[in-house]
């Protein structure tokens, strides 16, 4: 199979697929689409996903976009991929999807929004909106709690209460990770008060090293 992965690594869900794929020892081709560039846009890119939206893969038998919709898809064909990932097991399987369903509604739309409206908006030609950024932050903090509260179960190193990662547990900590490019003071403000929530994102990064950190030099070098 001829893997293609279609990324910005700006992006955290294409983060999380090229980490995904690196930790698995996957082979792939990295195709770059520069979202600062508009590259997204071009017709070629068009014809591989029609949102015009990264990530997306091409595997020589069908075009994929949506992040969760990849991972899953990874996870399942190739057998290599250990089955902590995407558990067989149909009950541990679905506690996996609520989480991916639950970020997708609220985590997802914290960390980024709140970002580009402070420090990422003149990067990217955008006006930074003050009241954006406070309505993201409410949610974050919030997305947060919920995430130490419910998702993480005492005593254990994973979401769910698992002993190691799942592709939930990557995708939601790939969101996170964008606070890296915030000032150290703005950053501590925020993500000190959980400190259940600061071991997990440490816990999926060596279970990822180095691949983690590599697919992240992108956010300290803009930081």
């Amino acid at each position: 199979m001829n893997l293609k992965i279609y990324s910005y690594r700006m992006s955290q869900p294409c983060r999380a697929v090229v980490i995904f794929c690196d930790a698995n020892g996957i082979d792939f081709e990295e195709v770059s689409v520069d979202l600062a560039k508009r590259e997204n846009h071009l017709p070629e890119y068009r014809a591989i996903n029609p949102l015009g939206q990264v990530p997306a893969i091409y595997d020589g038998r069908f075009k994929l976009f949506e992040s969760r919709a990849i991972l899953r898809y990874l996870a399942c064909v190739f057998p290599a991929v250990a089955d902590h990932w995407y558990p067989s097991d149909l009950c541990k399987r679905a506690k996996i999807d609520s989480v991916l369903d639950w970020h997708h509604s609220n985590l997802r739309r914290g960390p980024v929004t709140f970002c580009l409206n402070t420090v990422l908006g003149p990067i990217v030609g955008r006006a930074m909106n003050p009241q954006a950024a406070a309505k993201a932050e409410k949610l974050l903090i919030s997305s947060l709690s919920k995430i130490e509260s419910v998702w993480l179960i005492e005593n254990e190193k994973f979401l769910l209460g698992n002993s190691q990662p799942s592709i939930a547990d990557l995708s939601l900590v790939c969101e996170i990770m964008d606070l890296g490019i915030l000032d150290d003071k703005d950053r501590s403000r925020i993500l000190s008060p959980f400190k259940k929530v600061l071991k997990w994102i440490e816990n999926t990064r060596i279970a990822t090293s180095p691949h983690f950190e590599e697919a992240h030099n992108i956010l300290f070098k803009a930081k």
